[in-house]
């Protein structure tokens, strides 16, 4: 607590110290200047480890939360963390406010029907202190949830497309069948493809034999045909048709291939490695065959990618020449690229490594040399924030070579940076450090071979090297027969805290520079450091005294906050309260400072708890006072990163596992939907309006009551809906962050409002918030020049008797004000059988998956732990995984396996 004290004190006096950039500045400066900067901005890391890799509806996703800071140490700032689940149209989900204990916590989303369907969700995790920096830094997977239970039709559609100046066309051909894997033979089928908003074609058609059904259009070239759907609808002999509808990202797939010259640049005279990177319009990596020829159609070298459609060629550049690449794709289609220009002048830096060293060479071309001779030039390489090596020389020679041992750098990645001695940058290089410093966790059971049921023995050992310090682990045991999964796509400790959490962009299989690692792997990794930017630290930044603007404070756990103010409108000074919580006995006194606002800290209590601050101990308190809150900062969603990881087909994709989910819970509690006669309760929405009769049926986004609940004003709790207020406009979020600056249109019911109006709307008259991208077949953004639509539905009047008692419900008093405020998530524990002998007749079947989960696994000093625990019915492999860190920052992930007859 001392520590965080110190902390948040350096935080908020270093806000105000700006550093002045002058032509030179010496090393020492540099160094400190960014030391500080370190030291008074630490940035917190979240990894989160989930019991598998996929999931179904029925299923509770477990998962571990580990916060450190940058070194990987476990992080003393933040006591609370933020889990949200946002689905593939940008809508959130489900949220989670999780207490952390000693860096650590643990929690659980159970996944329920209808609000979760079949389908590729956004997860992330943060703390509130991560809201003053990058989102980028944010925890981020892809969450895959299939459906099992309520399934009636299952697809697996594959295209075949291609553009011309005329336009698109695209051939489909999709496999329907039913709920028990019995193609649907010589069904109808109606069709449609909707893109850019409009429907550019349709049709009809009957599946084959095999339950085959070939479709196929074509869209004019102004259509991004990528960017629609493929909507279907079969007739079964039932009232109710089946439907199923399909992306069309990868209708047609498109090539494309970066260069990235190592250090920054290709300077004319300089040998220089250049890595290449090609990838299709999803996002995905292809393979690729490129020749380099210059500006006279000479040939100058060649090469093949080597993995994930990067891969790296070697030349030297002539001065006043140029570069074109010749590139032709794995699937034989061919183009040409510019490679960047050459620089006539420059110096850069070049690494490798080899078994003890990390080599470096700084070459400078003559025109550099004679401009800058006798001039310096500095070398930092920093990990993590921290400068593990740093020199200074003078240019007095157009090479420049070191070897820095490796065992002065932490795994991870290193960044090496040249800059002048003014600290202006001239090149930089990303290189990967992989040492023996990570946790080696060993996993060992009582025997190789059990039997259904059977206990399981297993003993644990976390050791860095010889030593071995406590640790905090979690553990999961799953039926890898029933959850099969390729380890290389998996997000592991290992490829998020050293890898993920600091390179910009999407990283395709991010553990397979972990996996089994070998000498190729490493050749991969090294240029995949050469390809991907760091997004961490701009030494510029430090120079000029550029700093964080930071308006969150690392949270010690809930604070209940707000103002009490006078009937008009002045702030009460002074003002007694009573805070109390009636399911927790709890209750607690608080004060009004000066300015009139009040804080009752670090209070305990579960979501959906009545919460209650009591005013009334105040003179004319029932007249004269107001009790205002303060509301929740909620970031903004942002497009998905790991969008090219979405699956397809994921009805054939999980068969295995969505089979077995479907026996699981058709024997267990779940239910299959049934008609019921009786009409359930008719929310107000946008359709009750002839006036918004044109906008799409589903709205992107829909906020409901229950999420607006404590909110004291509607424009300040609008961000959790995808809008952005600023300069008192409402924008929004995805096409804003996109550069747009196109207001969307506003209404309440079907009236037409400005955003003030929306100050004085009550947010418990809020029925719901819906939020459309595009106003549909309304007209209402081309009549208005607006760009999406906003629609306040408020709560119906309903004009029925009340009694008394009712009345004062409608109007409690001021000096009271009840609510439902955001608490910690509800704990749950998993299940995990006893068994005591064979399997009875009567007993089902235990078809479970995640045969055991534990978050909360501690080794003593010597690293070691033991724990037991029953399998399941399930015969075959069963995949051990333990993850964790040690009280010094040390990170491992253990993976064990046996087999179950």
């Amino acid at each position: 607590m001392k520590y965080i004290k110190f902390l948040l004190f350096t935080i908020l006096v270093s806000s105000n110290y700006i550093y002045a950039q002058t032509d030179s500045i010496s090393l020492n400066t540099i160094l400190e200047k960014k030391g500080k900067l370190f030291h008074d901005y630490p940035s917190e890391k979240v990894h989160l480890h989930f019991d598998k890799p996929y999931y179904a509806i029925g299923d509770t996703i477990w998962f571990k939360a580990y916060v450190t800071l940058e070194q990987r140490s476990p992080s003393p700032l933040s006591k609370i963390l933020y889990v949200d689940v946002i689905s593939a149209k940008d809508s959130l989900v489900e949220s989670l406010k999780i207490p952390v204990t000693n860096a650590v916590s643990s929690g659980n989303i159970v996944l329920y029907s209808p609000k979760f369907a079949q389908g590729t969700y956004q997860l992330r995790a943060y703390t509130k202190w991560m809201l003053n920096f990058d989102p980028t830094y944010f925890f981020t997977k892809n969450i895959i949830i299939g459906d099992g239970i309520n399934k009636e039709l299952n697809t697996h559609i594959t295209f075949d497309g291609s553009r011309s100046e005329k336009g698109a066309k695209v051939n489909t051909k999709i496999l329907y069948k039913d709920e028990k894997g019995i193609p649907l033979m010589n069904k109808k089928v109606s069709w449609e493809v909707i893109a850019d908003y409009e429907r550019v074609a349709k049709g009809k058609g009957t599946t084959d034999g095999n339950g085959y059904l070939d479709i196929s259009f074509t869209a004019p070239s102004k259509v991004d045909i990528n960017r629609g759907q493929l909507n279907t609808s079969l007739e079964t002999g039932n009232i109710k048709p089946l439907t199923a509808t399909f992306p069309l990202k990868t209708a047609i797939l498109e090539h494309d291939i970066q260069f990235f010259p190592e250090g920054g640049d290709l300077i004319a005279g300089i040998p220089s490695k250049v890595a290449f990177k090609a990838i299709r319009s999803d996002g995905l990596g292809i393979d690729a065959k490129v020749s380099i020829v210059d500006k006279n159609g000479k040939s100058i070298v060649s090469g093949d990618s080597q993995h994930l459609g990067m891969g790296l060629i070697s030349f030297t550049p002539e001065p006043g020449n140029a570069y074109k690449a010749n590139v032709t794709f794995k699937d034989g289609s061919s183009k040409n690229f510019d490679l960047p220009p050459v620089k006539n002048t420059g110096m850069n830096v070049s690494v490798s490594q080899n078994q003890e060293n990390v080599v470096l060479r700084v070459n400078a071309n003559d025109n550099y040399f004679k401009a800058n001779l006798n001039k310096g030039f500095y070398i930092i390489a920093q990990n993590a924030g921290i400068v593990y090596y740093a020199a200074q020389s003078i240019l007095r020679g157009q090479s420049f070579n070191a070897e820095i041992p490796k065992n002065k750098f932490p795994s991870g990645i290193l960044q090496i940076s040249l800059l002048a001695s003014n600290g202006s940058p001239i090149s930089e290089r990303l290189t990967f450090i992989k040492r023996n410093d990570l946790l080696d966790i060993k996993i060992n059971s009582d025997l190789s071979t059990y039997g259904g049921r059977q206990k399981v023995k297993l003993n644990i050992l976390a050791k860095n090297g010889e030593a071995a310090k406590e640790g905090n682990y979690s553990i999961s045991v799953i039926d890898e027969t029933k959850v099969p999964s390729n380890e290389d796509t998996e997000t592991t400790i290992l490829s998020n805290l050293l890898l993920s959490s600091d390179l910009a962009g999407y990283i395709e299989k991010p553990n397979y520079y972990f996996n089994k690692t070998d000498i190729k792997k490493e050749s991969d990794l090294d240029l995949l450091m050469l390809t991907q930017g760091y997004r961490k630290f701009l030494y510029k930044d430090a120079i000029e005294g550029k700093v964080p603007k930071i308006t969150y404070l690392p949270e010690q756990g809930i604070d209940i906050t707000g103002t009490i103010r006078r009937a008009n409108g002045m702030t009460w000074p002074g003002a007694r309260l009573l805070l109390q919580i009636p399911d927790r006995h709890f209750t607690a006194p608080a004060t009004t400072d000066k300015e009139g606002k009040f804080k009752f800290p670090n209070v305990v209590f579960k979501d959906s708890s009545d919460v209650i601050i009591n005013a009334r101990n105040n003179v004319n308190s029932a007249k004269d006072i107001r009790i205002m809150l303060d509301g929740e900062p909620y970031p903004a969603i942002y497009s998905n990163i790991n969008k090219p990881d979405e699956i397809l087909n994921l009805d054939s994709t999980l068969n295995t596992y969505l089979k077995n989910a479907k026996q699981q819970y058709s024997n267990a509690f779940m239910l299959k939907e049934v008609v019921v006669k009786a009409s359930a309760e008719r929310k107000p929405s946008h359709l009750d309006h002839s006036a918004l009769s044109g906008l799409n049926m589903m709205a992107d986004r829909v906020t409901p009551s229950e999420q607006l609940q404590g909110c004291a004003n509607l424009l300040n709790c609008l961000s959790g809906s995808g809008i952005t207020y600023i300069d008192n406009m409402l924008y929004l979020t995805r096409t804003y962050n996109q550069g747009s600056r196109v207001p969307v249109e506003i209404y309440v019911n079907d009236m037409p409002v400005d955003v003030n109006y929306l100050a004085s709307i009550d947010a418990n008259g809020v029925e719901s918030i819906e939020v459309f991208n595009n106003d549909g077949l309304s007209g209402i953004n081309r009549r208005t020049n607006t760009q999406g639509v906003l629609v306040i539905n408020l709560k119906e009047i309903k004009k029925t008797p009340i009694s008394k008692d009712q009345l004062k419900e409608l109007f409690p008093p001021a000096n009271i004000l009840t609510y439902k405020p955001k608490g910690y998530s509800v704990e749950r524990q998993f299940y995990a059988p006893k068994y005591t002998g064979p399997r009875a007749a009567t007993q089902p079947e235990d078809l479970r998956t995640t045969i055991f989960w534990n978050p909360i696994i501690n080794t003593d000093k010597d690293g070691k732990t033991a724990l037991e625990y029953f399998n399941g019915d399930g015969k075959g492999t069963y995949k051990v995984v333990v993850e964790g860190i040690d009280m010094d920052g040390n990170i491992g992930r253990g993976v064990y396996r046996y087999q179950v007859k």
